[in-house]
């Protein structure tokens, strides 16, 4: 019932009924953990995880599989290298589901090298286990070893798919490899028999917006056979916003209040373009424009973790405490004279 409610998403019903147990064990712990992490709720999971060791029930590999996937999408560092670490103890890592996302955990907290030692010790891996591993080198930038893998990998009995393509294009893209990632793009149809989804299109759109080759990218889009996503013309928006192509942005802006007129980040970045560009009335009708529709800019906030806490803070949220402290030590560096660099 917990699970099902979950997977409905209705989170409120399933939290009565899991307090509401006489007794919950680990399955009933495993499910409102699980359930959490589906719905986005990945502070809430790792609440009920510290409940769970509160009341001495141990995770097995599928609670830890799930508490990992928490840590993942919070960037909670100090409980996935807890969780590791009681992994090891109880000789979990057996699991290859739970290495693995262990190496997505890792890769999404930037620890990149630590994800590296997992998957270099891993038994046995898997294509999601490779593709765990390519992804987690090229979203942190270092294309050159996830092309590396990708290739290697292909000497193995796996075959690439479409994620470790998606893995490989984003490679290209944040090398600027815009040969060899129009060369990929065509080997994974041509060879792989991969059909490329919209994803991947993203991948290569964004390839060739930051590279400048803004004209390609279009022409890319107009010959998609699906509809563009926000994403991708997102994408596109932001190479616009680099280089400096008003009228290009412009025209984008028309297809991106189709597919999503309320988001406020697309006025943002035509606003800048036009500010970059010295052209004052366009900031002022982009802000006409979203104050005559009601959308509004949504603050910014970063995370931190301390002590096994992940806090947030919002720009402009007017705490007192924050202020203070912004304003001691304001004086502070006026009284020792320091000069920003």
């Amino acid at each position: 019932m917990i699970a099902g409610h979950m997977k409905n998403g209705d989170f409120n019903q399933a939290l009565e009924l899991f307090h509401r147990m006489p007794t919950r064990d680990l399955i009933s712990w495993t499910a409102i953990i699980n359930g959490c992490v589906k719905n986005g709720l990945s502070e809430e999971a790792l609440d009920h995880f510290r409940q769970m060791q509160a009341e001495r029930v141990d995770p097995d590999y599928v609670t830890a599989v799930a508490v990992a996937g928490a840590c993942s999408n919070l960037g909670a560092l100090s409980h996935g290298t807890w969780l590791h670490r009681f992994a090891l103890k109880r000789g979990l890592l057996q699991n290859a589901r739970l290495e693995n996302s262990l190496i997505d955990m890792y890769s999404k907290c930037g620890r990149v090298s630590i994800a590296q030692q997992v998957f270099e010790r891993m038994p046995i891996r898997t294509l999601v286990s490779w593709n765990s591993m390519i992804a987690g080198f090229a979203f942190n930038g270092f294309s050159d070893e996830a092309l590396l893998l990708f290739y290697k990998m292909q000497k193995t009995k796996f075959k690439p798919d479409g994620v470790s393509f998606t893995a490989a294009l984003t490679s290209c893209s944040h090398a600027g490899m815009v040969d060899e990632g129009l060369r990929l793009f065509r080997v994974m149809q041509t060879d792989f028999r991969v059909v490329p989804r919209i994803e991947h299109y993203g991948c290569l759109v964004d390839l060739l917006g930051r590279a400048g080759l803004l004209e390609e990218a279009v022409s890319l889009v107009e010959s998609m056979p699906m509809k563009p996503n926000e994403v991708l013309l997102g994408s596109l928006m932001a190479a616009c916003c680099v280089h400096g192509d008003v009228e290009l942005a412009e025209r984008l802006m028309d297809l991106l209040l189709q597919v999503e007129p309320e988001t406020d980040s697309n006025y943002v970045l035509l606003s800048n373009i036009y500010a970059a560009m010295g052209r004052w009335e366009g900031v002022g009708r982009v802000r006409g424009l979203m104050k005559g529709i009601g959308v509004k800019k949504k603050p910014g906030f970063s995370a931190v973790e301390i002590d096994g806490g992940v806090h947030q803070f919002v720009a402009g949220d007017g705490s007192d405490e924050i202020y203070a402290l912004l304003g001691l030590l304001h004086f502070d560096m006026e009284l020792h004279r320091y000069e920003p660099g």
